[in-house]
């Protein structure tokens, strides 16, 4: 299950391109099969009890790339989040057992170690910094098919589960099957993971787009997601409040059941107009305040307008993981 489409405004116009499922890349340069053996197929399994099980689904099923050569597959990380088990399908049709190694809640990104021969080689990493509104890109996913794209902008993306690229990659047309598919640069090396399906606005027009996470968040916290299964900082201030932008403005849509936000009282339809005294201008902004205040743990201060009226509330933030089942050897 992958979490709903969202309408997205875009900077810059829309292109119109054409999509294809399997078969030749028009640029012949690129041979795209070498590439297709090492993006595989996930399946996860997930306890009813678990914390995202309501919210993400008790199986999810998507797409992930071979990064290196023992079998290190990299993929979206809500695909294999509080997994118990986890199975790996290569192009040739084998199915493979894994084990679900680190979820990194700022990228996004999720690591699996196939536990046993992908015979797959390990993509190389690009460098999604250089990638521009404009250049070709394929879009693959695990059971073969790809989508032949473009990059159509390069933005900030604020997610209404708490969570913020800087700059996130946006290709178009859309992929049917793009949570943790593979984007390929016209050089064939890796330049980010399929993360959404938006709806793109320009004017009166309305397209299907990727949101793909980019790849050069990944270097940086790499080693530290395969020894200790999570970046060595301490963790952000978690509210569990899913949230919209309105007009600049802040909207609770709803609150995770057992959340910091539940307990403190935030509701259904609360607008937060101010944190720590500081005014709210919009999601990013309302998310880089939160985290400002300090580590997980830390007492946030918001104001918010319920039904007309002002009020303070004070929310005791929590690291998210916490809420989360670990992964298990299998």
């Amino acid at each position: 299950m992958h979490p709903p489409s969202i309408l997205l405004p875009i900077q810059g116009r829309m292109r119109r391109i054409s999509a294809f499922r399997a078969g030749v890349y028009r640029d012949e340069s690129m041979n795209i099969d070498p590439i297709l053996r090492s993006v595989v197929a996930v399946r996860s399994s997930i306890p009813e009890d678990a914390f995202t099980a309501e919210t993400l689904g008790t199986v999810r099923e998507g797409s992930g790339v071979v990064i290196r050569d023992n079998g290190l597959v990299l993929t979206i990380g809500y695909l294999i989040t509080e997994a118990e088990e986890v199975w790996l399908t290569t192009h040739d049709g084998r199915v493979v057992p894994a084990h679900a190694l680190a979820y990194d809640q700022e990228s996004g990104f999720g690591l699996v170690q196939a536990l046993g021969p992908l015979n797959a080689p390990a993509v190389d990493l690009g460098d999604a910094a250089t990638a521009k509104a404009g250049d070709p890109v394929v879009l693959a996913d695990g059971i073969g098919e790809f989508v032949e794209a473009n990059i159509v902008a390069r933005q900030e993306f604020a997610g209404y589960w708490e969570y913020l690229l800087d700059e996130a990659i946006f290709t178009a047309p859309a992929h049917p099957s793009w949570g943790g598919a593979a984007l390929i640069g016209s050089d064939g090396k890796l330049l980010g993971i399929g993360s959404l399906r938006l709806q793109m606005s320009d004017g009166d027009e309305v397209a299907d787009i990727n949101m793909v996470v980019p790849i050069d968040l990944l270097p940086p916290i790499l080693d530290d997601l395969l020894n200790r299964g999570q970046v060595n900082r301490p963790p952000r201030p978690w509210l569990g409040a899913f949230s919209a932008e309105s007009n600049g403005g802040v909207v609770v849509m709803s609150v995770a059941e057992g959340g910091p936000a539940a307990q403190a009282g935030l509701r259904q339809g609360d607008i937060i107009s101010e944190i720590r005294d500081e005014e709210v201008d919009g999601l990013a902004d309302f998310y880089r305040k939160l985290w400002s205040s300090g580590p997980a743990g830390a007492e946030i201060p918001m104001r918010i307008l319920r039904n007309g009226r002002e009020a303070w509330l004070r929310i005791k933030s929590a690291d998210r993981n916490s809420f989360l089942k670990k992964p298990q050897l299998q």
